[in-house]
């Protein structure tokens, strides 16, 4: 019997543009505009405008919830949504209304909102006009947005999270090509991941003004993927000690150090590639650390020495340090293409545990996406997937043996409560507790719900 503490928080993870669909929305994110402008780049030609129809089903959605066992609901708040004058941060009537609606329906059925300010939706007018995160200017607004949303729903919500995995927008939006503007420019990366940094320091820096009391915290979402070697050869181990510096400790650090790391800048300054920043802008984030830490684990970061040097002749990426390794004879998901490990959520406790203070901490997302669930149904229409039950098994037994060792782990979090909608992956994998039928918005149970509400309902599951 694996078992956890008393106080753990079972709950879930998604996120506003992959639930509430875009009913009176007053402005574009830049997935709503790709989505807009290129239908053809999203799976099956399948966009955000209806998503999971939360804006209209949350209370029939959260009484599901409920009965999935799910005590933490961890979504966000849209920017887009919420805001009419982005300079300004006027709010929306009708946007500030439906958020007050959820936040109180979440609260009567016992689950506690988790509210995060910035999931992959920049606001498309503020790339337009400023280039988006390559802006300070924008950190700037983002905070007046994040103030707003402190003043507003602060007297109810007692968790907040400034941004979720900034690393993907770095990586989606300026390296690989993955989301929209598509640009592929490392040195445009390095400065974009420099002013997220700074914008979640910042709104750190507001929410302890309009949200002092001692039982509101505040933290940042992190997708952790711990690099691994391919071998001991020492060019090897010199690719996983940069890919762990650049897809790791370039936000872990900031966030609960409150420095950058030095390897990290030390190199970029050598490339000549090292983001602007101002003395008054380090000492803000070294002033501003966070309270809790939100870990989202899918997979393992295996790297290997790259082909080439990377002082030849060719743009500055920071994959020119490394290059991906496919373990022979690994686990997969297939339809995803992640390997499987749970054995890094027990190195991710012990690393938490011995050099980030052993900050309190949760998983905030894991999760399996399948596709073609229905192959999955039985005669009672309800999806029998085991594979969920033995993906969370798994990895819940390696994080267990990372409590077990001392790190001040907190909660899981499932990704997700619902079939939600993927960024242009659309609803090619489904990853809920609950699926989502989503041609008549008609949402059931599955398997893995009853086995979760039993989780949550005693701490524990048999191995």
């Amino acid at each position: 019997m694996t078992s956890f503490p008393k106080a753990f928080v079972w709950g879930a993870a998604t996120s506003g543009p992959q639930t509430e669909g875009n009913f009176h929305k007053p402005h574009q994110n830049v997935f709503d505009y790709w989505f807009a402008t290129a239908p053809e780049q999203f799976d099956a030609g399948v966009g955000p405008d209806l998503a999971s129809n939360f804006y209209n089903d949350y209370e029939h959605d959260l009484d599901l919830m409920q009965q999935a066992g799910i005590h933490g609901l961890r979504t966000s708040i849209q920017w887009t949504r919420l805001i009419d004058d982005f300079e300004t941060a006027s709010l929306n009537p009708a946007g500030v209304a439906y958020y007050n609606r959820v936040i109180d329906a979440m609260l009567a059925r016992g689950i506690e909102p988790y509210l995060n300010l910035h999931h992959f939706d920049l606001p498309v007018a503020l790339y337009d006009q400023y280039g988006g995160w390559e802006s300070k200017h924008v950190v700037d607004l983002f905070v007046k947005f994040a103030e707003q949303c402190f003043k507003l729903y602060g007297d109810r919500v007692k968790k907040w999270f400034t941004f979720n995995e900034p690393k993907v927008v770095v990586d989606g939006q300026y390296l690989y090509g993955w989301h929209y503007p598509q640009v592929v420019d490392g040195p445009k990366a390095v400065q974009v991941a420099y002013n997220l940094n700074l914008a979640s320091a910042k709104a750190v820096a507001a929410f302890r003004q309009y949200c002092p009391q001692a039982d509101h915290e505040i933290g940042i979402i992190l997708n952790l993927t711990p690099a691994y070697a391919a071998s001991d050869d020492p060019a090897d181990q010199a690719a996983a000690e940069f890919a762990e510096l650049w897809s790791n400790n370039l936000f872990l650090d900031p966030a609960v150090l409150g420095h950058f790391p030095t390897k990290l800048v030390d190199r970029l300054t050598a490339d000549g590639v090292l983001w602007a920043s101002t003395p008054a802008e380090l000492a803000l984030i070294a002033a501003n650390p966070v309270d809790v830490l939100g870990v989202n684990y899918y997979h393992p970061f295996r790297v290997q020495r790259p082909d080439i040097s990377p002082t030849s002749l060719q743009p500055w990426l920071p994959d020119i340090y490394f290059k991906d390794y496919a373990m022979p004879g690994r686990v997969m998901n297939v339809d995803r293409g992640w390997e499987i490990y749970p054995t890094a959520l027990t190195d991710i406790a012990k690393n938490i545990q011995e050099n980030y203070h052993n900050i309190p901490w949760f998983i905030s997302e894991n999760g399996m996406g399948v596709a073609h669930e229905e192959r999955f149904l039985d005669q009672q229409g309800v999806v029998q997937d085991d594979y969920r039950i033995d993906f969370m098994r798994a990895h819940l037994n390696a994080l267990a043996a990372g409590i077990a060792a001392g790190s001040n782990c907190q909660g899981y979090f499932v990704w997700t409560a619902i079939d939600c909608w993927s960024w242009n992956h659309a609803y090619h994998n489904r990853y809920g507790l609950i699926r989502d039928e989503i041609h008549t918005q008609t949402k059931t149970l599955k398997k893995s719900a009853a086995w979760f509400k039993q989780l949550s309902d005693t701490n524990q599951f048999e191995d």
